[in-house]
């Protein structure tokens, strides 16, 4: 019998692990921010203007979200005590899930903790061996992830390609049980947006469940800021699950679940990331509630993102530079090599632009990139001296 060695130290596979990682230029770091998200901040102690978050609104510190959260401190203390369906189900949830679901025009919704966890517990609740799940080229690593976790059987279409969708649906949707389409509403990386109305038409023709991440678009596009279902004129009932959040566009913490009441009940009970976890902190529940109502209150802060958006788009093109698909107020530099691009980042961040180079796995490789974010509160000064600098670091000039 062969000897037994003990397994090596947790440094010796880390230092190995890592040093493959940096050969190949993807080594990940933590960036010190200080003071409150917000269109100029302390990064590495250094002043500079944000364009990579997504506090789209600038609503994260906004007084009235601030004095909410406060209040939810004092009046619930700093955190709801346990999971949902133990403890943890306090009655500012139910205000917020009814207050989202009266937005959204659907019978309920479902408070999560952040959208990663919503789509890795959801997915699975839905469907499993004996399903398909068909999903975009370009969808989120969490709808990824929770497709893996599901154990379904799962087929990937070509990026926002309709017919080929279609083709998919009539070869395989007869040899499964049940099928799912899981695709974002507003892309991420690439700040296009989905041709739901046509992918809603053939999840009814092929009796398909369908599944729309619109964490990006939730208070962003669409009339009220409802995303993309409203933005491509498909009536909210007829996507059976929208997951949306409360970290972005609407400054507090988390993500949400909206459609049928039936549809939240079974998450209740089959929900494994919803089951067997902290419900929500008060605090951020409130912020969420205050959000909410501003974010309606001010459309001009909706229509002030998307006009920088468009303002930075073309002074990019001025520029010769390819913003791709985009069409929003997220909108990639694709640069190409991962050495190249995060050079590109420091040459910008020591200018006083924080920006962030994104590298694979989260976008495919070799389309390593910029992902440039726009708030509602840039100045269109702003949006030209980052363009300028973009083209100068990239000898555009």
């Amino acid at each position: 019998m062969s000897e037994r060695h003990p397994p090596p130290r947790i440094d010796e596979y880390a230092d190995v692990a890592l040093a493959n990682i940096r050969s190949r230029q993807r080594e990940r770091k933590l960036r010190t921010i200080d003071g409150p998200a917000a269109s100029n901040q302390q990064v590495n102690r250094q002043s500079a203007l944000q364009f990579c978050g997504s506090n789209y609104l600038d609503l994260a510190h906004h007084p009235e979200v601030v004095a909410a959260a406060a209040r939810g401190a004092d009046d619930w203390g700093c955190a709801s005590g346990g999971s949902r369906l133990i403890n943890g189900n306090l009655r500012c949830h139910e205000q917020l899930e009814a207050e989202l679901a009266d937005y959204l025009g659907t019978e309920a919704a479902l408070v999560f903790g952040p959208g990663y966890m919503a789509n890795v517990g959801m997915i699975p609740a839905l469907v499993e061996t004996e399903d398909l799940i068909v999903s975009d080229a370009l969808s989120h690593a969490s709808l990824i992830d929770g497709c893996q976790l599901s154990k379904a059987s799962v087929k990937v279409f070509p990026h926002n390609d309709v017919a080929a969708l279609q083709t998919l649906l009539r070869r395989e949707r007869g040899r499964f049980r049940r099928t799912l389409l899981a695709v974002d509403g507003l892309y991420s990386m690439d700040g296009d947006i989905a041709p739901l109305d046509e992918f809603v038409d053939l999840s009814e023709r092929y009796d398909v469940m369908l599944l729309v991440d619109d964490t990006h678009a939730t208070g962003t596009i669409g009339d009220d800021g409802r995303g993309t279902a409203v933005h491509t004129g498909v009536a909210p009932e007829r996507v059976d699950i929208q997951l949306g959040s409360l970290a972005k566009a609407l400054g507090s913490y988390g993500s949400f679940v909206a459609g049928s009441r039936t549809m939240c009940d079974l998450l209740i009970n089959t929900c494994r990331s919803f089951i067997f976890s902290c419900a929500l902190p008060p605090p951020q529940v409130e912020a969420a509630r205050a959000a909410l109502k501003i974010m309606r209150r001010e459309p001009w802060r909706r229509e002030r993102l998307q006009h920088n958006g468009d303002h930075l788009r073309q002074a990019l093109h001025a520029h010769d530079i390819d913003t791709g698909q985009s069409s929003t107020h997220i909108l990639p530099v694709i640069v190409g090599g991962n050495e190249a691009t995060m050079q590109l980042c420091e040459a910008l961040l020591r200018q006083g632009y924080f920006t962030q180079g994104i590298r694979y796995p989260s976008v495919p490789d070799g389309t390593a990139r910029l992902r440039l974010t726009v708030m509602a509160s840039h100045t269109e000064q702003d949006l030209d001296s980052l363009a300028g600098a973009i083209a100068a670091a990239m000898h555009k000039e």
